[in-house]
This record gives C-alpha cells, structure tokens and sequence, in this order.
C-alpha cells in the first residue's frame, strides 16, 4: 500500500479535487488541514509516508527535514518552482520531486481586487454598513492614476495591460528590464526613484530569489507619495518588513495592500495585523477553483505516473 500525505490542506477541500483511483494500487491518503509547523513536527507527522503533497512553499523540505524522513520516495510540489524543497539533497537520497502547472491568472485577479478595495476604502466601509454607519470615505479614481509595475514578466504584464483598461498610466522597472521588453506590453520603462516618487499605485511582481530579497526598503518607500498605494502579491520579503510597518504606522503611505507575509501563516499576534492603512489577506493570490483543479489534478497525475514507474514533470536539481 502507498500511504499519500497531503499538506496544508485548509479548506479540507483536496479530497474533492484528487481522484486517486488513478494511481495503481491501494492508497491510504491522509489530508493534513492545519499547518504541521516547525521541522520536528513535520518530521514526526510524516513518518510511514512513502508520498508527500506539498502545497507550494507553505512547508519547508531542507535537507536535515528530508534525512528524518526514511520512507519518502516521491515529493510532489504545486506549481514547478518551490524555492522551499532542496531538490538536489532530495536526488541525493532518491527522493523524487515533481510539479505540477499553475494558473497565470488567479494572482493578476486578487492583484486587482486589493487594488480597488484599497482605492476605494472596501473593507472600511463593509464594516462600517455593518456598524449602521453610512459614506465615510473618499475613493481614489484609478483613470488618470499611475501605476508603478515592479516586474514586467508573465504576470506584471498582465497586471499593466489591466491597468491600461482603467485609463491609468503605467510605468514599469526592474533590475532587467528593456526598453523593448516595456514597450512590447505597451508601457514605458522608467528609473526605480521615478517609479516610486510619481505612481500612485505600486505593484510588485517579483520572483523571490538572492537578488530581490529585501529589494524595497525605507528609501523607496519615502519617494511615495502621501496618497500612494504599495501592493504586495508575490513574496513577503521583496519588501522589508519594519520599514513598510513603520511607514504606514507614520502615514508616509496610504495603504499597503498585503496577500504575502515573510512567515506564513501569519502569527495572530504579529504587528501587521493592527498596523493601520493596510488591506490584508491570507495568501490567496493562487486559491480558486481553477488553479486546485490543476494543482491537485495533475498531483495525482504525478502520483500515478511515479508509481507506474515514469514519473512526469520531474524537477532535476
């Protein structure tokens, strides 16, 4: 029997999306629906288990966690990046690693629904109706706004070219980016200072890596305008955390619209969730039907597949 440990499985939906009589054989699947926490803990929930579902980076699987796991062989990963899993010490222990496709477009959607909640006061005034209270704020007009894209690739693009639906004018920058590459999307590329000095709306959309770790800090925060918002859907700590707290504490900065976190799930006593001018959600840039779809799918695609003998979507160190 192959026994299958499905993580973080929060809304106790994965059972609805995996349809594991196509993997050969008998099954015993456990689904995990709270965060199993530190690495003793892991270690201690997943022992016997010879398959491991992982959901994105919410788990860490580093050596020293993969050493205490002697029954693993496979270890599937949602989406086919997870900066979490160390690949190679996993090879060296014959432990396989697979992913699985994603969908481009859930992030680009929660991206703009923090945008025009944050523009238009959303959560304050739902709680205000709630209250018995009637209009207390004043909304933002995005037309003729500007929009500060940090990150022009598959889904900062999606992002600017929504923009432009909105009448705003968008601006875009990078450590890489070309002329060419911004003006193929139909924005300009301008310098990191202006981008944040003169938009009204800055939205990150950054793959976490060495280079951008940190890479927004308190100077780039005080070019924002007073009446600017920062947006924050891919990774936690692209943005330095004190910094944006004691900028928003200070109100440099109107809002910060915040979907990633540097430790997740967010402790309920940590300072973000009382910071004012912020709109928070729980990291669900990639939570809808159609990406579980694909990210359970073809999870127990890769189940399948290994335990036939040909694993797919292999990710080599």
């Amino acid at each position: 029997m192959t026994r299958i440990a499905v993580l973080d499985d929060y809304q106790s939906v994965a059972a609805e999306f995996c349809d594991w009589s196509r993997v050969p054989g008998e099954v015993d699947v456990v689904e995990f629906h709270e965060h199993l926490g530190d690495e003793d803990a892991v270690a201690a929930a997943l022992q016997g288990f010879d398959v491991v579902v992982a959901m994105r980076e919410r788990t860490e699987f580093r050596r020293g966690l993969l050493e205490r796991l002697p029954d693993l062989r496979l270890l599937v990963t949602t989406g086919m990046r997870n900066k979490s899993i160390d690949v190679e010490a996993a090879a060296e222990r014959g432990i396989t690693v697979c992913g699985t496709g994603s969908n481009a477009t859930a992030t680009v959607e929660l991206t703009w629904a923090l945008i025009l909640g944050a523009a238009r006061h959303v959560a304050q005034e739902d709680a205000g109706m709630r209250a018995g209270g009637w209009q207390q704020t004043i909304g933002t007009d995005l037309a003729g706004a500007r929009l500060g894209v940090i990150g022009l690739g598959r889904l900062g693009s999606r992002v600017a070219t929504i923009g432009q639906a909105f009448g705003m004018d968008v601006v875009a920058w990078s450590q890489n980016l070309t002329d060419e590459r911004a003006a193929e999307v139909g924005v300009h590329r301008v310098e990191r200072e202006e981008l944040f000095a003169t938009s009204d709306v800055v939205t990150v959309h950054l793959l976490l890596s060495k280079r951008t770790r940190g890479l927004i800090g308190a100077d780039d925060l005080a070019l924002m305008m007073h009446n600017a918002v920062l947006v924050n859907t891919s990774r936690g700590p692209i943005v330095q955390q004190q910094p944006l707290i004691d900028a928003l504490t200070d109100g440099r900065i109107a809002c910060a619209a915040l979907d990633v976190y540097d430790e997740e799930p967010l402790p309920a006593d940590h300072p973000l969730r009382t910071t004012p001018r912020t709109l928070l959600t729980p990291h669900l840039g990639y939570v809808t039907r159609g990406t579980y779809e694909v990210f359970y799918g073809e999870a127990v695609e890769d189940v399948a597949a290994w335990a036939a003998g040909s694993p797919v979507r292999v990710l080599a160190p």
